[in-house]
């Protein structure tokens, strides 16, 4: 075997012994390499000094003593990122608890609708103009006395009043509610029941699974 082919076999052997341990967010790799190189090299030594072969095996000790592992740079990942849950911000409880108290409503649902409609985004504005927690559409939160859409109080009052409407509309069918705070009473009534559109079908049972 010639030295090429040794260093290359060295090399393999090195990094087939590199182990790998993680602890808590950062990598880090612990080569054996050099337990190896250190025990080859005994090996090498003890049979140096019992050979007098021209040297040869002289000469691959005293090349093996120059050569050098590849080096394992030390890699550092950066932290996972923590769980990002929705919580109720604490100045928007007393405004949902002062709306459920008013209209009757369950504070989950108010809150879960608010959650749907802006993930409590007060600022949130839809494509298609509906504006504030609850998405009232401009023409609709005007109908509610509503004079600032953004403002939070304004806008869930409004909101909690409009959902209240069709629930005493639709004979407290919370479905048929939702549908309608979604695609417009009109369409409930014109399909007899959940509008036929994914976008209301999908929002019914979103805002029906935030509340549990």
């Amino acid at each position: 075997m010639d030295i090429q082919s040794m260093k290359t076999m060295l090399q393999l052997k090195g990094l087939q012994g590199i182990s790998s341990t993680v602890q808590g967010n950062t990598t880090s790799l612990t080569s054996t390499s050099d337990l190896f190189q250190q025990v080859l090299q005994t090996a090498l030594q003890s049979q140096l000094n019992t050979t007098t072969s021209n040297g040869t095996l002289g000469n691959v000790y005293q090349q093996l003593q120059s050569f050098t592992f590849p080096s394992v740079n030390r890699i550092s990942s950066a932290p996972l990122p923590k769980d990002s849950t929705t919580t109720i911000p604490t100045d928007l409880e007393s405004i949902i608890g002062q709306a459920s108290r008013t209209f009757g409503l369950p504070k989950e649902l108010i809150s879960a609708v608010i959650q749907t409609e802006s993930n409590y985004q007060s600022n949130a504005v839809s494509h298609a103009g509906a504006s504030g927690l609850m998405q009232l559409m401009p023409k609709t939160a005007a109908s509610l006395g509503v004079t600032d859409i953004f403002n939070p109080t304004q806008n869930v009052m409004a909101g909690s009043k409009y959902l209240r409407q069709m629930l005493d509309q639709f004979d407290q069918d919370l479905d048929l509610a939702l549908a309608a705070y979604n695609a417009g009473p009109g369409n409930v009534q014109k399909y007899g029941g959940i509008p036929p559109f994914k976008e209301t079908i999908q929002y019914v049972q979103k805002v029906k699974n935030a509340m549990v």
